[in-house]
């Protein structure tokens, strides 16, 4: 992974460090490029920052007022499955709740078919 150096001073970045994390990495802005139908299409993806704790990597995403957290199964896949995904290395996801001062850590978890009860499908 590519860091941008550049770290910009927040309350995420505040939030972090006094949790005990060290923010290495600003902004990233990775762009992405899908063909559908023989045309192609442009998108990216956001990650606010990189932090470190304990010799494990996190991608960071802080909270936005306009689209609150909704804490199941498909909603956390909506919303982080692809950052997991592109950065498998990462032992996970900070999501850095600003309106409550909190840090939620977001891991994928292996599949195991006796613990999962299917009651969340979507």
């Amino acid at each position: 992974m590519q860091l941008n150096l550049e770290i910009q001073d927040s309350p995420a970045v505040d939030l972090l460090e006094a949790e005990g994390y060290e923010v290495i990495g600003g902004k990233m802005k990775i762009p992405l490029a899908f063909e559908a139908d023989e045309s192609v299409y442009f998108s990216r993806l956001f990650i606010d920052y990189v932090a470190e704790r304990d010799d494990e990597r996190y991608l960071v995403k802080t909270s936005r007022r306009r689209q609150p957290l909704e804490l199941t199964g498909p909603s956390l896949r909506d919303r982080f499955l692809y950052y997991l995904l592109l950065y498998p290395s990462c032992e996970g996801l900070l999501y850095v709740d600003l309106e409550e001062s909190d840090i939620k850590v977001i891991r994928l978890m292996d599949y195991q078919e006796d613990v999962y009860d299917g009651d969340d499908l979507d």
